[in-house]
């Protein structure tokens, strides 16, 4: 077995994915296995949220995308969606100027309907102080779905259309992407998720269309930056091809 060192190497060797995207999925099981509230499992997992951003900044990955609440957590008890909401003004109460400081550029993603004002208006904060920082973009999808990312770009596009701005013909895949949260953020090139599921849940979809996916057991407040160095391994191992064909050597 190689030590954590040789595995580093191993990997600023290699191709570093320029953006990952990650579903940040176990934090509930997490506590559960430990006979512990729910809640110790979201706080553990948002100290997980520190290491990870520095674990990929140290790595050279230049932007993060983390899935920090779905459009479909409000489904989830009242009392849990409030301490979901907590933690998150703790993490940036708490990381804002240490985020600043290490020359991180916060974007946030996600529909602004049903959010608390006083998040909102955090998260603006966030956004405004880092939004000249250059060394790595962190975005963050919060109240975040894809199919309601999908289905606002097609009222805007359909508007747009309706007002003579764009013509039919003129739509493209581009006009599409240019139209998403994701604007001038490139696509994934590999998404992680946690826990041993293997599904996408509503996340990104647009955008992973040629991602490599890949699917870590551990949960997430036990992913470390070895799982993350793993998962990256796991892409360095892929060929990539973009649905044409591998190219060959000295082709």
């Amino acid at each position: 077995m190689t030590d954590a060192g040789a595995q580093q190497v191993d990997i600023l060797d290699g191709d570093i994915p320029r953006h990952v995207a990650i579903i940040m999925d176990g934090n509930g099981r997490w506590a559960q296995k430990r006979s512990l509230p729910r809640t110790l499992g979201h706080k553990q997992g948002v100290e997980t949220v520190r290491e990870a951003v520095k674990a990929a900044r140290d790595i050279g990955i230049k932007y993060l995308t983390l899935y920090s609440f779905s459009s479909e957590n409000w489904s989830r008890p009242e009392a849990e969606i409030t301490e979901l909401f907590g933690l998150l003004r703790l993490f940036i109460r708490r990381d804002l100027a240490d985020l600043h400081k290490n020359n991180v550029c916060i974007k946030v993603i996600g529909r602004k309907k049903g959010v608390p004002e006083d998040i909102l208006a955090l998260l603006d904060e966030a956004q405004n102080l880092t939004r000249d920082n250059s060394a790595q973009t962190l975005i963050i999808a919060f109240n975040y779905g894809a199919r309601d990312e999908i289905t606002d770009a097609v009222k805007k596009i359909a508007m747009d259309v309706s007002s003579g701005k764009l013509s039919v013909e003129d739509i493209t895949d581009v006009t599409i992407s240019n139209t998403l949260d994701t604007v001038d953020i490139p696509d994934p090139d590999l998404l992680i998720r946690t826990s041993g599921e293997v599904r996408l849940s509503n996340f990104l979809l647009w955008q992973i269309a040629y991602s490599e996916l890949v699917f870590l057991e551990c949960l997430w407040p036990d992913f470390s930056r070895a799982d993350l160095e793993s998962a990256i391994k796991i892409y360095q191992s892929r060929i990539r091809k973009f649905g044409g064909l591998a190219m060959e050597a000295g082709s």
